[in-house]
């Protein structure tokens, strides 16, 4: 039995009760670490909270730029969209977490690490598995999965131990936040015919912004400009939730395929990264060659799915991840998006690199296409089609010998 865990620490109900519950009733020394992956709040209070519930030691770890340069732009370059609506939010920043986790681990002479996922979540999966990726002699703990209470006995067992924690029995939602969205869970909103409430909304409030555009510049399908203005892509995807956020874009509320079998009502918003990948995917349009662009799209969702199901590590996502990397290469120009009341459009996009070419494209007179070899062509792309059916034909008349 491990004496001495790294745990992942968010600051909320679930690892907060675990601080004190792994002490309690197992005895372990407990190093809470928080990674900072945009999630905001007060860190340092989050730190404190930790130390108060029982930790040995407590570290907050900013993780924003590796989360945007080494993560953020691999989901965008994939135009990852699991089950073709959600982006990930939760799913991307487990292996960043865990990869940092583990450093923690050498440097506090760890045996364990633990989580606050339930038996039900899909990141029980994530962590774990990231976990046996890169550091397999660690013992994994997951405490959740272990004390059988519920969320009301949890804020019940913080309320006994002293332990401060930011929800409350008439409000029980679980949020996950980072840089890329929001994911809001629980209470109401697990009877999937309830209406959102209205307060369960940040990152998307129409604010009653007049109709606008603005032109988001890409470089080897990274986002590095908006409006002209060159800036890093943590910057620049605050910006984005920020000005598309206020038109009240950027919400999904489906019903989800965890990984563990169970349907999920889910919601989440995320303007930015719906906007970037609308984006992306259209500036792909114009600068992808056909059958390049058509094997990329059948490969983006299993990139999605490998990501969802936390094969962050694994030799197919490396794999894919090359392929991906490759494509974008080509990915450059501006695109120009049309914000308005609860909408997101992209109306217009420019490259360098660009595929269209207006004298091939064009049903004015043109002296880049030769008409007369339409014919040719057609006779033989249809030649097997052709073939066919003078077989069938043959067949009816000659009563199917």
């Amino acid at each position: 039995m491990a004496k001495r865990v790294v745990l992942a620490y968010s600051g909320g109900l679930d690892t907060s009760v675990a601080v004190a519950w792994l002490k309690e009733k197992l005895g372990l020394e407990v190093i809470a670490v928080a990674v900072d992956v945009g999630q905001g709040g007060d860190l340092e209070a989050v730190r404190k909270r930790a130390l108060e519930s029982g930790a040995v030691e407590a570290v907050v770890l900013d993780g924003k730029k590796k989360f945007a340069d080494e993560v953020l732009t691999k989901a965008l370059g994939a135009n990852a969209l699991y089950e073709g609506r959600y982006p990930l939010v939760s799913a991307l920043s487990r292996p960043l977490i865990v990869e940092l986790m583990v450093e923690e681990a050498k440097k506090f002479n760890a045996d364990g690490l633990a989580h606050g996922c339930t038996g039900k979540g899909n990141d029980q999966v994530r962590f774990e598995v990231a976990t046996r990726a890169l550091a397999p002699e660690l013992e994994i703990i997951a405490p959740v999965r272990t004390w059988n209470m519920t969320r009301e006995e949890s804020i019940n067992y913080a309320t006994e131990h002293g332990i401060k924690i930011p929800v409350t029995k008439d409000r029980l939602y679980s949020i996950d936040e980072n840089i890329w969205g929001r994911a809001i869970e629980c209470g109401e909103l697990e009877d999937p015919f309830n209406s959102p409430p209205p307060d369960i909304w940040e990152m998307t409030v129409d604010k009653g912004e007049n109709e606008r555009d603005i032109v988001v510049g890409f470089a080897e399908g990274i986002p590095v400009s908006i409006d002209g203005e060159n800036m890093d892509f943590l910057t620049l995807l605050s910006k984005m939730n920020e000005i598309v956020g206020s038109y009240g874009f950027g919400r999904i509320d489906m019903v989800e395929n965890r990984r563990v079998g169970i349907k999920s009502r889910e919601t989440y918003e995320a303007p930015g990264a719906l906007a970037l990948i609308m984006c992306h995917r259209d500036l792909e349009g114009m600068t992808l060659e056909r059958e390049l662009s058509h094997e990329k799209s059948r490969l983006e969702p299993k990139w999605a799915e490998l990501a969802y199901d936390g094969l962050w590590f694994s030799p197919l996502m490396e794999a894919l991840n090359a392929f991906m990397d490759k494509t974008q290469k080509y990915v450059s120009g501006e695109v120009r998006l049309h914000l308005k009341s609860g909408s997101a459009v992209v109306n217009g996009r420019r490259s360098k690199l660009s595929l269209y070419d207006y004298d091939l494209a064009t049903y004015d007179a043109s002296d880049s296409f030769r008409h007369e070899d339409a014919e040719g062509f057609i006779r033989i792309f249809g030649l097997g089609i052709e073939t066919w059916a003078h077989k069938q034909k043959f067949k009816e008349s000659d009563g199917r010998q």
